[in-house]
């Protein structure tokens, strides 16, 4: 059992509360470029008076600053390796999957099925509305975004993975000795940590829902299979994807994608098409292929 892995590593609560702590900090560190980045161009006073919607374009090389945003996940991601290990005495297999090794076919699995369904959806969507989307592709900029998300896009969304699903859900999971409880706090608190995402700003807290719905799939994908190897293949996926194609002035990535879309954000259509249709049947088939079972006692059973 995924969760149980942390009955056999240093898990008090105050390690865990430490330790989210560190990964914090270290996050913090890795933002300090970006920081000075942004005070070398406007100055201390202009940077307080900086609106934070304009954070992402301020440097005026939308790769830079792409740069700049992972680069923090980066160090972060650093923080939690050195967290597992020195704080927990936790390998970075068991924090990872239940099984003997980590199981590359199924982040690859998973990586495939969303981004094909994200390819699917923008290229309806363009035929539908062309007017909505204008190309701004150019070689050399382009190569240089994906190079760089290629490099640093997988470590954020792995980070991310690994501190929610991983390292929390475990966490939780043996501070409640249920799992049910780590299943709906880290799925909250994945949410609401997109609460100043620019897609906030522009449509408004309704879209929380969305990205609480996100991490209780995501949650419920790590329980079934005992492990984050699907969770990490999705995250890296999505965010891959989007940074690659599309880019909106209202995104949290603004990049220099293969298009960028000018027209009204229909979001919270999406959403809930992707929350009660895609979601859903990505349940079902990673269910299906994988032959899970037993799906109350893994969602909602005891740990020990």
């Amino acid at each position: 059992m995924f969760i149980k892995n942390a009955l056999n590593i240093k898990n008090s609560i105050f390690r865990y509360a430490l330790g989210i702590f560190v990964i914090f900090i270290f996050t913090q560190i890795g933002a300090i470029p970006f920081i000075v980045a942004i005070f070398n161009k406007v100055g201390v006073e202009g940077a307080a008076k900086l609106d934070p919607s304009n954070m992402m374009t301020i440097l005026e090389n939308s790769n830079l600053t792409f740069l700049y945003t992972l680069l923090s996940f980066f160090v972060g991601f650093i923080g939690f390796l050195f967290v597992i290990k020195f704080l927990h005495n936790q390998s970075f297999l068991s924090v990872t999957t239940s099984r003997k090794s980590i199981d590359y076919k199924r982040i690859l699995t998973s990586f495939s099925a969303i981004s094909t369904f994200i390819i699917l959806s923008t290229t309806i969507s363009f035929f539908i509305s062309p007017e909505e989307y204008v190309l701004q592709f150019n070689l050399n900029d382009f190569l240089i975004l994906v190079l760089i998300a290629i490099i640093f896009i997988p470590i954020q969304t792995s980070l991310e993975e690994y501190v929610f699903r991983g390292y929390l859900m475990q966490g939780l999971g043996v501070l409640f000795n249920n799992k049910f409880l780590p299943l709906i706090l880290t799925s909250l608190s994945f949410g609401f940590l997109h609460f100043y995402n620019p897609e906030i700003m522009k449509l408004g807290s309704v879209l929380l829902v969305h990205y609480v719905a996100t991490g209780l799939f995501l949650g419920i994908i790590t329980l079934m299979d005992e492990g984050i190897e699907l969770a990490l293949g999705f995250h890296a996926g999505n965010n891959l994807l989007i940074a690659l194609i599309v880019t909106a002035d209202w995104t949290v990535f603004q990049t220099t994608s293969i298009f960028k879309y000018i027209g009204e954000p229909d979001l919270i259509n999406q959403s809930f098409f992707t929350m009660i249709v895609v979601y859903p049947i990505l349940l079902l088939y990673f269910s299906r292929k994988y032959k899970w079972g037993s799906w109350k006692d893994k969602l909602t059973g005891k740990v020990n």
